[in-house]
């Protein structure tokens, strides 16, 4: 593992912790509540892509919060360049994380196939 590598993996662990803690300062409760489940900086660090637990919104909601992330999106980079003296910080781009419903989908079907294969033993 490089230099580069080791920044960028410390930039994500920070952005993580510290792009909750921006968001539970606006205003808005659908916004405060939201979680990160993960951060992916690009590299050069110029692009972090932020993924957002989807729980229970649905798509109106969902494409309410990402139209509103994009305006205070401004504010979480100045609130993460405060926090840790950065003088610059990412351009943030937030998506909803398919990941965890992509995995359960994944191990349903290896459970099926598991199944069907005791099934005929």
């Amino acid at each position: 593992m490089n230099a580069n590598e080791i920044k960028r993996l410390r930039t994500e662990s920070v952005l993580k912790e510290l792009i909750p803690e921006a968001l539970a300062t606006l205003e808005d409760e659908l916004l405060k509540g939201l979680c990160v489940t993960d951060v992916e900086c690009k590299k050069g660090r110029y692009d972090a892509f932020v993924y957002l637990d989807k729980m229970a919104f649905d798509d109106r909601e969902q494409a309410y919060i990402l139209s509103h992330l994009k305006r205070v999106s401004r504010h979480l980079q100045n609130h993460c360049m405060a926090a840790e003296g950065w003088y610059r910080a990412p351009n943030f781009h937030f998506k909803f994380d398919d990941r965890l419903e992509y995995q359960n989908k994944m191990d349903r079907l290896f459970e099926k196939i598991s199944k069907d294969l005791n099934g005929q033993s």
